[in-house]
């Protein structure tokens, strides 16, 4: 029996799991706990202190011997410098301080593709049930407070999981209304291209929206103007108090026609750029669309938009119409993956 740790560590809380592996079973869960990241001033303290609190609910001690931690930036060479913490990460280091025999430092969008593999039929929902191979690659995208991109190749042994930074790619207009939006985004921020994932993103729909607004093509409410001006004002603020994109859709889905308009496009645009991902990767294992935003708009994805503009390839559509496409469900699944990557 092994012990392990997974962690998804983020500006705001640390998720912190303990999970115990029997043979070649799949890694359980003995313990969860969530901390605020910014009250302590490493890492190494606070898994100190999840480890007394796991080892007090179980009765027992609970030795982890290796560990993987999901972290929101970029790492090099098993080290990371959070962006929104004051904290070094170093692999080597916290496997001494920790006494383990191994740490992986992740990117978070890399756990998440390592997690595809371990999650249930109950974990998403079906957009496109395709052709599946199982040797295919597959391929993970993900709009939240960005737009994640990523690849991953099965072996007959462990699945390999390939970050990108394809949501830095240009972003393809595909009609004049999306013109219109490329050229204001260009005006609004004095720069000389746009990335999908200004658009495609949560602060693509906020974008999306003031372009909308801008452009005077409905009314706004006075709910989600506030919410705007909140957020403009908070604007170089780790933590903000109102989420605007939420608040856009939540406007959207109780009739508000200004928001309806501007999760119209961002759903359109997703279906679009994940499309694009298809036509570059062939994931015929596979299509995850990850993320905060379509789990919680899971009405606006499902309509049909997102899957038109997918498969809207021109004389390559046909191919896309075999791609298995699933909608990730479970927000644990970063902390699925990190613990996948820990056990293997």
């Amino acid at each position: 029996m092994t012990y392990l740790l997974a962690g998804d560590i983020g500006g705001t809380k640390t998720i912190l799991r303990l999970l115990r592996v029997i043979g070649a079973a799949a890694p359980s869960l003995c313990f969860e706990a969530t901390y605020p990241s910014q009250a302590y001033a490493d890492l190494v303290p606070m898994v100190r202190e999840f480890l007394q609190q796991a080892t007090a609910h179980t009765g027992q001690g609970c030795p982890a011997e290796r560990a993987c931690f999901a972290i929101a930036g970029p790492v090099v060479n098993n080290c990371s410098s959070l962006t929104n913490l004051t904290w070094l990460l170093q692999g080597d280091r916290l496997e001494a301080e920790l006494d383990l025999a191994r740490v992986d430092l992740i990117n978070d969008f890399e756990a998440v593709g390592y997690g595809v593999f371990g999650l249930t039929s109950e974990d998403v929902y079906p957009l496109q049930a395709g052709d599946p191979h199982r040797l295919a690659p597959v391929a993970i995208i993900g709009a939240g407070t960005g737009l994640g991109q990523g690849f991953a190749l099965q072996t007959q042994g462990s699945p390999v999981v390939f970050p990108s930074e394809g949501g830095h790619s240009d972003f393809a207009p595909r009609s004049e209304l999306e013109f219109q939006l490329l050229h204001y985004l260009l005006d609004k921020h004095q720069i000389s291209r746009v990335s999908v994932e200004r658009v495609v993103s949560g602060q693509g729909i906020v974008a999306i929206y003031q372009f909308l607004r801008d452009r005077q093509f409905a009314a706004e409410s006075t709910a989600v103007a506030e919410a705007i001006v909140t957020w403009e004002r908070q604007s170089g603020l780790a933590t903000k108090t109102v989420d605007p994109a939420a608040v856009i859709s939540a406007a959207a889905a109780s009739g508000d026609r200004l928001s309806q308009n501007a999760m119209d496009i961002f759903v359109s645009a997703y279906g679009a750029e994940a499309g694009n991902l298809a036509l570059k990767l062939l994931p015929y294992g596979g299509l995850y669309i990850a993320g905060g935003i379509a789990a919680k708009n899971l009405s606006l994805i499902t309509t049909g938009a997102f899957m038109e503009a997918f498969t809207h390839k021109g004389r390559v559509s046909s191919l896309l119409e075999k791609v298995p496409v699933y909608i990730v469900l479970n927000p644990r699944v970063g902390l699925i993956g990190a613990a996948l990557k820990a056990a293997n």
